[in-house]
């Protein structure tokens, strides 16, 4: 892990503070940047969040799952844990501290709107920063590259149902074409464009050109598409944050919990198995971490820029580093 990248969790917070401070100085006059939008997609963001998101799809090596066989029951943990515990339990711990233990604190719709990022939080499964984690737990790489793989193609097919499944649960309308355009956009046409163009790079430059030199030059580029994606949410968030910065707080009590949660079921069950150490620390990253550059777009797209739906997904981007970092030293402490 580069050093930006240990130290994620202070660039977000500094890029949080800089955008509170943009949204104070520049009042009003930033506000056409929300209105930039087309099919509810917001232009800018949707730029960013392509920058984003490419940099990770292009890393996918899809022939990768030919070897899906040689760790079924690993694999088979994976997809139970993301697809069927996962977003389910989000949406039962955003429902009872959100709706419950701190309704006296929040208005109806405030509460509303932060279950509906948990959610959609809660139903991307990390993608590339599950190979950061899976590297320091010294967890094996190709089959941490397997069940990346296969993440993603099941991502494609249940993200939208279960998404619109859960909000309807809470009572939220969302269009359903929004929720299908917006996984197109962030989704489908990167992982399009960065399988074409991996495959073309790599028989024209050759594997090592591709890994040391091409990959190593997108790295930053994602990093700062996610800094300058905050800065853009909390120039319009300020005003609610500066007005009641505890909800914050509020928002990462459920977030934190629902990823110990999901790391300990996954490492216990993984332990009950028996699969080895190498498998079964990256099985239970990938389930405690998320997706959140396509959980923030989705939820910009679907609630907008200065919704308590968005600021719900950024407050998972600050406290996914440090959450998780925590987690790589417990599953390095249980080696077995």
């Amino acid at each position: 892990m580069g050093k930006f990248e240990k130290y994620l969790s202070l660039w977000v917070a500094l890029g949080i503070l800089a955008g509170i401070g943009l949204g104070s100085i520049a009042g009003d006059s930033i506000q056409f940047l929300s209105e930039l939008e087309v099919a509810k997609v917001n232009i800018p963001v949707a730029i960013l969040v392509w920058m984003m998101i490419y940099p990770m799809m292009v890393q996918i090596d899809f022939s990768s799952l030919k070897n899906i066989k040689q760790n079924s029951k690993g694999l088979g943990l994976t997809i139970f844990i993301n697809w069927l515990v996962k977003p389910f339990t989000m949406a039962f711990f955003a429902w009872l501290f959100f709706d419950q233990i701190f309704e006296a604190y929040l208005h109806p719709e405030e509460a509303e709107q932060y279950i509906a990022g948990a959610i959609i939080l809660g139903a991307a499964p990390c993608t590339a920063m599950v190979f950061v984690w899976s590297y320091l737990t010294k967890g094996d790489a190709n089959y941490t590259l397997v069940q990346v793989s296969l993440n993603d193609l099941i991502l494609l097919v249940l993200f939208i149902p279960i998404v619109r499944f859960l909000l309807g649960v809470t009572n939220i309308e969302i269009p359903y074409d929004t929720l299908l355009y917006s996984v197109l956009i962030f989704v489908v046409i990167p992982l399009l464009a960065g399988y074409l163009s991996s495959t073309f790079l790599i028989k024209s430059k050759g594997k090592e050109w591709f890994t040391t030199v091409f990959i190593a030059k997108l790295k930053p580029v994602s990093m700062v598409a996610l800094i300058t994606t905050l800065v853009l949410l909390f120039a319009f968030q300020g005003d609610k944050i500066l007005n009641n910065p505890f909800h914050i707080l509020l928002i990462a009590v459920p977030l934190t919990i629902q990823t110990y949660f999901i790391f300990f079921i996954t490492w216990f069950i993984g332990r009950y198995i028996k699969l080895r150490h190498s498998v079964c620390a990256p099985s239970a990253m990938i389930g405690a971490s998320n997706f959140f550059e396509l959980a923030v777009a989705v939820a910009i797209s679907l609630f907008g820029l200065n919704s308590g739906a968005s600021l719900a997904t950024v407050v998972g981007v600050l406290i996914e580093v440090p959450v998780m970092l925590s987690l790589v030293a417990i599953a390095n402490k249980w080696r077995y």
